[in-house]
């Protein structure tokens, strides 16, 4: 059975943030994911979620400066102390807010990166990717990894889902998995629904947007009945993030969710 999260950082943002817990579970969803929670005291968004019952699914690692162009710290070679400083903080966020899954983004890599550029990022990512899955092991909590199409973010370093495949096995990690956005693999390499067959044993989580625009599921390219009907076949038990950018007011467009629980 389909489970809908609706990504706060993308809907129902004609609310203030706090307020956009109400708006969800007004809406039907009974989960909820935002790119980061730091900017709130763990203490007000546990309130948020316990007064509309509604399950924390994921936020992601700190991400460096993000105003200064950051894009995750993983890779980066030089700044692994600060990666590991940002996985304690994601921790006790993730313990205070009871969320089981957290995304450490790759970053980005330099413009024209040569070969060796790219092997000190590699080295970097999978030795923090080994850092980072022990230290949530121990509090029982999974670490995800997600390719990111280089249009919307040039330079990220994990774009594709046979990557992600790869840093998997070097890692070797029983708490990484793959976060499956079907967004951005349609983006890089398209054939979807075959790349979510082939990826489905590493996954984690999966989210979900239109194609090529990133508003609704039932707007673009992208037949989302179809892509779902075959997750749910597979057997995934996790959530579906939402995180699409709404064409007008998120409740207006929410028609396409009705058959998974969501209401007008």
């Amino acid at each position: 059975m389909i489970r809908l999260a609706a990504n706060l950082s993308m809907l129902f943002t004609e609310h203030d943030f706090i307020d956009r817990f109400p708006a969800a579970a007004k809406a039907g969803f009974r989960g909820v994911e935002y790119l980061f929670p730091y900017a709130y005291d763990p203490d007000e968004l546990r309130d948020a979620l316990n007064a509309n019952d509604l399950t924390q699914v994921l936020f992601n690692l700190p991400p460096g400066d993000w105003e200064a162009g950051d894009r995750g710290l993983t890779s980066l070679p030089g700044r692994e102390q600060e990666f590991r400083d940002s996985v304690s903080r994601a921790i006790r966020y993730a313990e205070a807010l009871d969320c089981s899954q957290l995304h450490a983004m790759a970053g980005l890599l330099p413009a024209e990166a040569g070969v060796d550029v790219r092997s000190a990022h590699l080295n970097t990512y999978v030795n923090n990717l080994r850092y980072a899955g022990a230290e949530l092991a121990k509090v029982g909590k999974t670490l995800l990894i997600e390719p990111i199409n280089g249009r919307d973010m040039p330079g990220f370093f994990l774009q594709r889902q046979a990557q992600a495949r790869d840093i998997l096995a070097q890692v070797g990690a029983d708490n990484l998995r793959v976060q499956f956005d079907a967004y951005h693999c349609q983006i890089v390499e398209g054939d979807l629904i075959r790349n979510l067959e082939t990826q489905f044993p590493n996954i984690g989580h999966v989210q979900i947007a239109g194609v090529p625009e990133r508003q609704e599921p039932d707007v673009g390219e992208l037949n989302y009945p179809a892509i779902l009907a075959r997750l749910d076949a597979l057997g995934y038990q996790g959530w579906v993030g939402c995180e699409y950018r709404p064409a007008g007011g998120t409740q207006a467009g929410l028609g396409w969710g009705t058959d998974y629980g969501l209401t007008l």
